[in-house]
């Protein structure tokens, strides 16, 4: 019974331990997110795909690009824990023609790694990279 307990309490301290470095792998991840406004007149026709992994958070997306507009962003994945409302970013990066949009209330971080995946996606599209 000694042993049980012992297992899993060493257990319960790992995962903790696990947890901890997740959390503060996630926020420098968070902290690490720049998004640029891409110059779409610099950016090919095509579909490209992005993503950005934060540890907690993850996004990939695929971008159409047209005549230099972003005529569709197709979340391929959104892995959230409370970020689900943020999942309306791509429709208003295609309305803005940017990725100069406000983040969504209470879903953050999820904006930030979604807008993150888009421009990723973009900056392979680029003619001339930065």
């Amino acid at each position: 019974m000694k042993v049980w307990k012992f297992n899993v309490t060493l257990m319960i301290i790992s995962l903790s331990l696990l947890s901890c470095k997740t959390i503060s792998e996630f926020r420098q991840r968070i902290d690490a997110i720049e998004i640029e406004n891409i110059d779409l007149q610099q950016v090919s026709d095509g579909e490209y795909e992005g993503e950005y992994d934060a540890a907690i958070v993850k996004a990939r997306v695929k971008v159409i690009v047209k005549n230099h507009r972003i005529v569709d962003i197709e979340l391929l994945q959104h892995e959230n824990g409370r970020g689900k409302p943020a999942e309306v970013i791509p429709a208003q990066v295609v309305a803005a023609q940017s990725l100069q949009v406000d983040t969504i209330s209470k879903a953050t971080h999820s904006s930030k790694v979604i807008l993150e995946a888009i421009e990723q996606a973009l900056r392979k599209g680029l003619t001339r990279p930065d």
